[in-house]
């Protein structure tokens, strides 16, 4: 039985270039992909503001953490400012994708909020022309938003939200819960949405906690768990140092095994200053007007 021949030194050394040539290939797209992240981590961290504002009776507090996977940059963002009447605005909210496109993408949402906030100071109408604005750009993207404004003059808190996790909330009269408010689709979907307003007037001391479903759910735990979970941090840590329970609320995303980029913001109201005023035609409770 005659055995197989050798390989030539030629033949030998053409495998090997070919094999160098593949190495190399595959290093560029490493470096290249490498490269793509950073840039991605870059523009998110100059997209999130630098600061939160200050405002009488007000504290704030936000954490972010990117995604697990060092391959994976998510369009995960929050944002607070004064608007022009001197209210509070409040926006968090989510990109679909997970790349430099869904960075520019969240960019582009939130200087639009912010724009539109400064003309309009309906939460539904910020929402909806954001939404209009956004498909007008042709963009491919779209992004699940919460949208409040706060005026600190009345206590009068207004919510609109684009398809995005409900907010948890608690009071220093041991009232607490998760706000299932109606809203509407993401933004970027369809042109002409409608979003639904909730109307609230605070009338006691307590925390509202915004955050992403990077937070709360992961592929083995249903975001209802995760938000149960958040529920009853806020419930016992309504009144901690805002700082305290923004980390305490981002670490919940540690136990639901979840590999997306996560988002909180908190916002602790000191209470009124004096007495409220009520207004017969708004309940110092909590209530939906549509």
């Amino acid at each position: 039985m005659r055995g197989q021949r050798p390989e030539s030194p030629d033949s030998a050394q053409q495998l090997l270039l070919a094999l160098g040539q593949l190495v190399d290939q595959a290093l560029d797209r490493i470096k290249y992909q490498r490269a793509r992240v950073e840039l991605a981590m870059a523009l998110q961290r100059h997209m999130l503001p630098p600061h939160l504002p200050e405002l009488p009776g007000l504290r704030l507090a936000a954490r972010y953490t990117p995604s697990r996977d060092g391959l994976d940059v998510g369009g995960d963002w929050y944002d607070a400012f004064v608007m022009s009447d001197g209210a509070l605005g409040l926006a968090i909210g989510d990109v679909q994708g997970h790349d430099v496109e869904a960075i520019a993408f969240m960019g582009q949402v939130r200087t639009s909020l912010r724009a539109i906030a400064q003309a309009t100071n309906d939460t539904r109408e910020v929402l909806g022309q954001a939404n209009d604005l956004l498909i007008s750009m042709g963009c491919d993207l779209f992004a699940t938003c919460c949208f409040l404004r706060f005026d600190p003059m009345t206590r009068d808190l207004t919510v609109s939200r684009a398809g995005h996790v409900p907010m948890v909330w608690a009071t220093a009269g041991g009232g607490s819960g998760i706000a299932l408010d109606s809203g509407g689709p993401p933004l970027g979907i369809a042109s002409g949405e409608k979003y639904p307003v909730t109307h609230r007037r605070l009338t006691e001391a307590g925390v509202l906690v915004l955050l992403t479903d990077g937070v709360v759910e992961g592929p083995h735990y249903p975001m209802e768990a995760g938000l149960a979970e958040v529920a009853n941090l806020v419930r016992r840590g309504f009144d901690a140092d805002p700082d305290v329970l923004a980390n305490a609320v981002v670490k919940v995303a540690d136990r639901t095994g979840h590999r997306d980029d996560a988002a909180v913001l908190v916002v602790r109201y000191d209470g009124p200053s004096e007495p409220v005023r009520h207004d017969p035609s708004e309940p110092a409770r909590p209530s939906d007007a549509h």
